[in-house]
Protein backbone atom coordinates (compact mmCIF):
# COMPACT_ATOMS: atom_id res chain seq x y z
CA UNK A 1 0.00 0.00 0.00
CA UNK A 2 0.92 3.25 -0.87
CA UNK A 3 1.73 5.37 2.00
CA UNK A 4 1.89 9.33 2.29
CA UNK A 5 4.08 11.25 3.68
CA UNK A 6 4.24 12.30 7.25
CA UNK A 7 6.74 14.37 9.88
CA UNK A 8 8.02 12.21 12.84
CA UNK A 9 7.25 13.22 16.08
CA UNK A 10 9.59 12.72 19.41
CA UNK A 11 7.49 12.12 22.09
CA UNK A 12 8.84 10.85 25.51
CA UNK A 13 6.13 9.48 28.38
CA UNK A 14 6.73 10.93 31.55
CA UNK A 15 7.35 7.04 32.32
CA UNK A 16 10.13 7.20 29.92
CA UNK A 17 9.01 5.60 27.14
CA UNK A 18 10.00 6.59 23.43
CA UNK A 19 7.09 6.82 21.35
CA UNK A 20 6.84 6.65 17.62
CA UNK A 21 4.55 8.92 16.52
CA UNK A 22 3.55 10.61 12.90
CA UNK A 23 2.02 13.58 12.23
CA UNK A 24 0.05 13.95 8.45
CA UNK A 25 -0.72 17.46 8.45
CA UNK A 26 -1.24 19.00 4.86
CA UNK A 27 -1.54 22.25 3.84
CA UNK A 28 -5.10 23.56 5.31
CA UNK A 29 -5.60 20.71 6.87
CA UNK A 30 -8.02 22.23 9.80
CA UNK A 31 -9.21 20.47 12.90
CA UNK A 32 -7.17 18.42 14.75
CA UNK A 33 -7.67 14.48 15.56
CA UNK A 34 -5.83 11.97 16.89
CA UNK A 35 -6.19 7.98 16.07
CA UNK A 36 -5.05 5.60 18.53
CA UNK A 37 -5.08 1.91 17.86
CA UNK A 38 -5.97 -1.74 19.20
CA UNK A 39 -4.81 -4.82 20.35
CA UNK A 40 -1.61 -5.77 18.81
CA UNK A 41 -1.20 -3.20 15.79
CA UNK A 42 0.12 -0.25 14.74
CA UNK A 43 -0.31 2.88 13.06
CA UNK A 44 0.19 1.78 9.83
CA UNK A 45 -3.59 0.41 10.49
CA UNK A 46 -4.78 4.00 9.74
CA UNK A 47 -3.15 4.05 6.17
CA UNK A 48 -6.48 4.00 4.11
CA UNK A 49 -7.41 7.43 6.45
CA UNK A 50 -4.12 9.00 6.67
CA UNK A 51 -3.34 8.68 2.71
CA UNK A 52 -6.76 9.68 1.85
CA UNK A 53 -8.93 12.66 1.27
CA UNK A 54 -9.35 12.84 5.31
CA UNK A 55 -6.28 14.19 5.83
CA UNK A 56 -6.71 16.96 3.62
CA UNK A 57 -9.38 18.59 5.62
CA UNK A 58 -8.11 17.02 9.09
CA UNK A 59 -4.58 17.03 10.54
CA UNK A 60 -4.46 13.62 11.43
CA UNK A 61 -1.81 12.15 13.87
CA UNK A 62 -1.18 8.65 14.94
CA UNK A 63 1.02 6.73 17.16
CA UNK A 64 2.08 3.55 18.37
CA UNK A 65 1.06 2.47 21.71
CA UNK A 66 3.51 1.77 24.04
CA UNK A 67 4.61 -2.32 23.22
CA UNK A 68 3.40 -1.77 19.61
CA UNK A 69 5.28 -0.99 16.02
CA UNK A 70 7.99 1.61 16.71
CA UNK A 71 7.62 2.58 20.23
CA UNK A 72 9.45 0.99 22.96
CA UNK A 73 8.67 -2.32 24.36
CA UNK A 74 9.64 -3.06 27.84
CA UNK A 75 8.83 -6.65 28.67
CA UNK A 76 8.06 -6.06 32.53
CA UNK A 77 4.26 -6.12 33.51
CA UNK A 78 4.00 -2.69 35.54
CA UNK A 79 4.69 -0.86 32.19
CA UNK A 80 0.80 -1.93 30.54
CA UNK A 81 -1.17 -2.47 34.18
CA UNK A 82 -1.17 1.05 35.46
CA UNK A 83 -4.38 3.26 33.86
CA UNK A 84 -2.02 6.74 35.00
CA UNK A 85 1.31 5.47 32.74
CA UNK A 86 -1.48 4.96 29.45
CA UNK A 87 -3.02 8.57 30.25
CA UNK A 88 0.43 10.20 30.62
CA UNK A 89 1.22 8.48 27.71
CA UNK A 90 -2.10 9.99 25.43
CA UNK A 91 -0.82 14.01 26.93
CA UNK A 92 3.08 13.44 26.06
CA UNK A 93 1.73 12.73 22.33
CA UNK A 94 -0.66 15.68 22.16
CA UNK A 95 1.96 18.09 23.64
CA UNK A 96 4.51 16.96 21.44
CA UNK A 97 2.47 17.32 18.76
CA UNK A 98 0.62 20.32 20.03
CA UNK A 99 -2.80 19.43 19.18
CA UNK A 100 -5.35 22.48 20.14
CA UNK A 101 -8.07 20.51 21.78
CA UNK A 102 -7.95 17.33 19.62
CA UNK A 103 -10.68 14.90 18.73
CA UNK A 104 -9.83 11.69 19.36
CA UNK A 105 -10.60 7.96 17.50
CA UNK A 106 -9.50 5.42 19.17
CA UNK A 107 -10.76 1.64 17.94
CA UNK A 108 -11.32 -1.44 20.00
CA UNK A 109 -8.22 -1.85 22.45
CA UNK A 110 -7.95 1.57 22.58
CA UNK A 111 -10.87 2.10 23.81
CA UNK A 112 -9.41 1.49 27.19
CA UNK A 113 -6.75 3.46 26.67
CA UNK A 114 -8.69 6.41 25.85
CA UNK A 115 -10.89 5.82 29.24
CA UNK A 116 -7.56 5.91 31.04
CA UNK A 117 -6.74 9.33 29.86
CA UNK A 118 -10.73 10.56 30.52
CA UNK A 119 -10.81 8.90 33.85
CA UNK A 120 -7.66 10.71 35.09
CA UNK A 121 -6.71 13.90 33.13
CA UNK A 122 -10.62 14.38 32.25
CA UNK A 123 -12.07 15.43 29.24
CA UNK A 124 -11.83 19.43 29.12
CA UNK A 125 -8.73 18.72 26.71
CA UNK A 126 -10.76 17.05 24.00
CA UNK A 127 -13.74 18.50 21.83
CA UNK A 128 -14.97 14.96 20.68
CA UNK A 129 -14.57 11.41 21.13
CA UNK A 130 -15.44 8.14 18.72
CA UNK A 131 -15.30 5.13 19.74
CA UNK A 132 -14.55 2.74 16.68
CA UNK A 133 -15.67 -0.62 17.53
CA UNK A 134 -14.01 0.16 21.01
CA UNK A 135 -14.23 -1.58 24.54
CA UNK A 136 -15.76 0.51 26.94
CA UNK A 137 -16.48 -2.23 29.11
CA UNK A 138 -15.26 -5.49 30.82
CA UNK A 139 -18.33 -8.03 30.30
CA UNK A 140 -17.56 -11.11 28.46
CA UNK A 141 -21.30 -11.18 27.03
CA UNK A 142 -20.02 -8.40 24.52
CA UNK A 143 -17.04 -9.92 23.12
CA UNK A 144 -17.73 -12.22 20.18
CA UNK A 145 -17.06 -15.54 18.91
CA UNK A 146 -12.90 -14.75 18.00
CA UNK A 147 -12.12 -13.03 21.09
CA UNK A 148 -10.29 -15.94 22.80
CA UNK A 149 -7.84 -15.75 19.97
CA UNK A 150 -6.27 -12.78 21.78
CA UNK A 151 -5.16 -15.19 24.57
CA UNK A 152 -4.03 -17.65 21.69
CA UNK A 153 -2.09 -14.77 20.61
CA UNK A 154 -0.28 -14.69 23.82
CA UNK A 155 1.81 -18.30 23.05
CA UNK A 156 4.98 -18.21 23.14
CA UNK A 157 5.88 -20.94 20.23
CA UNK A 158 6.26 -18.80 17.06
CA UNK A 159 4.31 -21.01 14.77
CA UNK A 160 1.14 -21.15 17.02
CA UNK A 161 1.30 -17.34 17.51
CA UNK A 162 1.08 -16.70 13.75
CA UNK A 163 -1.77 -18.93 13.39
CA UNK A 164 -3.62 -17.52 16.13
CA UNK A 165 -2.57 -13.93 15.08
CA UNK A 166 -3.60 -14.81 11.18
CA UNK A 167 -6.89 -16.14 12.27
CA UNK A 168 -7.24 -13.05 14.73
CA UNK A 169 -6.74 -10.91 11.62
CA UNK A 170 -8.92 -12.61 9.23
CA UNK A 171 -12.10 -12.23 11.75
CA UNK A 172 -11.27 -8.24 11.98
CA UNK A 173 -13.43 -8.24 8.64
CA UNK A 174 -16.35 -9.56 7.75
CA UNK A 175 -15.13 -9.59 3.99
CA UNK A 176 -11.81 -11.52 3.08
CA UNK A 177 -8.95 -9.60 3.26
CA UNK A 178 -6.52 -9.93 0.07
CA UNK A 179 -3.39 -11.62 0.26
CA UNK A 180 -1.43 -8.47 0.23
CA UNK A 181 -3.35 -6.82 3.10
CA UNK A 182 -3.53 -9.64 5.40
CA UNK A 183 0.36 -10.15 4.56
CA UNK A 184 0.87 -6.46 5.62
CA UNK A 185 -0.93 -6.58 8.43
CA UNK A 186 0.36 -9.96 10.17
CA UNK A 187 3.94 -7.55 9.43
CA UNK A 188 2.94 -5.06 11.55
CA UNK A 189 1.01 -7.76 14.68
CA UNK A 190 3.76 -9.83 14.63
CA UNK A 191 6.20 -6.82 15.79
CA UNK A 192 4.37 -6.93 19.24
CA UNK A 193 6.06 -9.33 21.91
CA UNK A 194 3.19 -12.35 23.07
CA UNK A 195 4.11 -11.37 26.61
CA UNK A 196 3.09 -7.87 25.91
CA UNK A 197 -0.30 -9.00 24.58
CA UNK A 198 -0.43 -11.10 27.69
CA UNK A 199 -0.03 -7.92 30.07
CA UNK A 200 -2.79 -6.03 27.93
CA UNK A 201 -5.27 -8.63 28.79
CA UNK A 202 -4.78 -9.29 31.53
CA UNK A 203 -5.44 -5.83 33.11
CA UNK A 204 -8.55 -4.95 34.37
CA UNK A 205 -10.08 -1.45 35.02
CA UNK A 206 -14.11 0.52 35.67
CA UNK A 207 -15.03 2.39 32.69
CA UNK A 208 -18.65 3.64 33.88
CA UNK A 209 -18.03 6.24 35.59
CA UNK A 210 -15.66 7.75 33.08
CA UNK A 211 -18.73 7.19 30.30
CA UNK A 212 -20.95 8.90 32.63
CA UNK A 213 -18.98 12.25 33.00
CA UNK A 214 -18.41 13.01 29.44
CA UNK A 215 -20.48 15.84 27.90
CA UNK A 216 -17.97 16.25 24.74
CA UNK A 217 -20.12 15.16 21.92
CA UNK A 218 -19.93 11.16 21.35
CA UNK A 219 -19.71 8.88 18.26
CA UNK A 220 -19.79 5.48 18.14
CA UNK A 221 -19.20 3.43 15.16
CA UNK A 222 -20.04 -0.15 14.97
CA UNK A 223 -19.75 -3.35 12.62
CA UNK A 224 -22.91 -5.12 12.48
CA UNK A 225 -21.11 -8.13 11.86
CA UNK A 226 -18.15 -8.06 14.03
CA UNK A 227 -16.70 -11.15 15.31
CA UNK A 228 -14.55 -10.08 18.11
CA UNK A 229 -16.44 -7.32 20.20
CA UNK A 230 -20.14 -7.34 19.81
CA UNK A 231 -22.39 -4.27 18.60
CA UNK A 232 -23.76 -4.61 21.88
CA UNK A 233 -20.62 -2.99 23.42
CA UNK A 234 -21.56 0.30 21.29
CA UNK A 235 -25.14 0.38 22.55
CA UNK A 236 -23.13 -0.15 26.25
CA UNK A 237 -21.22 3.00 25.37
CA UNK A 238 -24.40 5.14 23.70
CA UNK A 239 -26.58 4.30 26.91
CA UNK A 240 -24.01 5.39 29.38
CA UNK A 241 -23.35 8.60 27.65
CA UNK A 242 -24.87 11.90 26.64
CA UNK A 243 -24.54 13.67 23.16
CA UNK A 244 -23.79 10.17 21.44
CA UNK A 245 -24.48 9.43 17.85
CA UNK A 246 -24.91 6.03 16.46
CA UNK A 247 -23.75 4.40 13.59
CA UNK A 248 -23.95 0.81 12.68
CA UNK A 249 -22.69 -0.85 9.61
CA UNK A 250 -24.41 -4.06 8.87
CA UNK A 251 -22.75 -6.79 7.07
CA UNK A 252 -18.95 -5.57 8.45
CA UNK A 253 -16.79 -6.71 10.62
CA UNK A 254 -14.65 -5.27 13.14
CA UNK A 255 -12.40 -2.71 10.97
CA UNK A 256 -14.72 -0.79 9.25
CA UNK A 257 -12.43 1.57 8.68
CA UNK A 258 -10.37 -0.78 6.45
CA UNK A 259 -13.36 -2.61 5.04
CA UNK A 260 -14.96 0.20 3.86
CA UNK A 261 -13.49 3.28 4.41
CA UNK A 262 -15.35 5.42 2.10
CA UNK A 263 -18.66 5.15 4.38
CA UNK A 264 -16.78 5.44 7.39
CA UNK A 265 -14.46 8.69 6.32
CA UNK A 266 -18.35 10.51 5.15
CA UNK A 267 -19.40 9.32 8.76
CA UNK A 268 -16.39 10.48 10.30
CA UNK A 269 -16.70 13.78 8.25
CA UNK A 270 -19.55 15.02 9.80
CA UNK A 271 -19.04 14.36 12.84
CA UNK A 272 -15.75 16.36 13.08
CA UNK A 273 -17.68 19.31 11.04
CA UNK A 274 -20.50 18.95 13.61
CA UNK A 275 -18.06 18.93 16.85
CA UNK A 276 -17.66 22.11 18.25
CA UNK A 277 -14.54 23.81 17.42
CA UNK A 278 -12.28 24.26 20.78
CA UNK A 279 -12.24 28.12 21.77
CA UNK A 280 -8.57 29.54 20.83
Amino acid sequence: MKVAGYRSLAVRTPDGLRIAAQDWARPGSGRDVLLIHGYSQSNLCWLKQCSGPLADEFRLVTYDIRGHGGSDKPLEAHFYSDAERWAGEIEAVIGAAQLDHPVLVFWSYAGRIALDYLSRRGHGGVSGLVFVSATSALDASMTGPAAPLLRHMTEGDLAANIEATTAFLQACTASALSGADLSFMLAYNMVVPPAIRAHLIRRAADYQAALQALTVPVLVMHGGADALILPSMGDYTVANTRNARHVIYPGIGHMPFWEIPEQFDRDLTDFLRDAPRPRR
